[in-house]
């Protein structure tokens, strides 16, 4: 199901936002971008865990999501459940560090939130993500301000719930700015979980390698909505 579009006028008229259902299409079309942009980022990821962590966030994520994107002719015309569920089965398999068991844990809470269904309209999605989050925090045992992915994936979907009654569309534009701000926010503070904690105040000021991925796979969907 292609997304509707509304056009959103204040004096002079902004382009088209998609404001429809989530659906198959639009989830691979998310998949391949955000396994594109790890590809193309996987450098500075990795930099970024170098300073913090153990150097292989961005090794491991690309690994990981490079095996999904080879299984995407597999997943054509899954319903939703079914393609998040072996995303996230991918990942665990095939991420080493903690990305593979965190973000897995994300993919298979997202695929139970969706269910086995080819469509879903904003509000599903935006539970079916906030289960996600609940398993990335049940797993890693972190909350706001430990310096994690949680940092950018809990204001992005307060964001999106506070945009959802706009559309899909509008609801991602806002969860992905509220990512990055929430990963640019936690980037002053000291670590208090994961392998950059136990470096104290010298994770201070060094950008966190997790909250950053998130914000791409936020990214990610925002757009493959809008490319639809």
């Amino acid at each position: 199901m292609r997304p509707s579009t509304r056009r959103r006028c204040a004096g002079a008229c902004e382009p088209d936002v998609p404001t429809g259902d989530f659906d198959s299409a639009a989830f691979a079309r998310f998949l391949r971008i955000f396994a594109d942009r790890i590809g193309e980022r996987r450098e500075e990821l990795t930099q970024l865990d170098s300073a913090i962590g153990d150097a292989d966030h961005g090794i491991n994520m690309d690994r990981g999501f490079s095996a999904v994107r080879a299984k995407l002719g597999e997943l054509d015309g899954s319903n939703l459940g079914v393609a998040a569920k072996a995303v996230g089965m991918t990942l665990i398999s095939t991420v080493g560090g903690a990305s593979g068991p965190l973000y897995g844990t994300f993919f298979l809470r997202l695929a139970t939130g969706l269910g086995e269904t080819p469509a879903v309209d904003a509000t599903t999605l935006g539970s079916a993500l906030r289960a996600g989050l609940d398993g990335v925090r049940q797993r890693g045992k972190a909350e706001l301000d430990d310096k994690t992915m949680v940092d950018a994936m809990a204001p992005a979907l307060d964001a999106y719930d506070a945009a959802s009654g706009d559309g899909i569309g509008p609801a991602l534009e806002a969860a992905a700015a509220a990512a990055a701000k929430g990963r640019d926010r936690v980037t002053p503070l000291v670590a208090r979980k994961g392998r950059a904690s136990y470096l104290g105040e010298r994770a201070a000021n060094h950008q966190d390698p997790g909250a950053t991925s998130t914000t791409i796979l936020f990214e990610a969907l925002r757009d493959a909505v809008a490319e639809g």
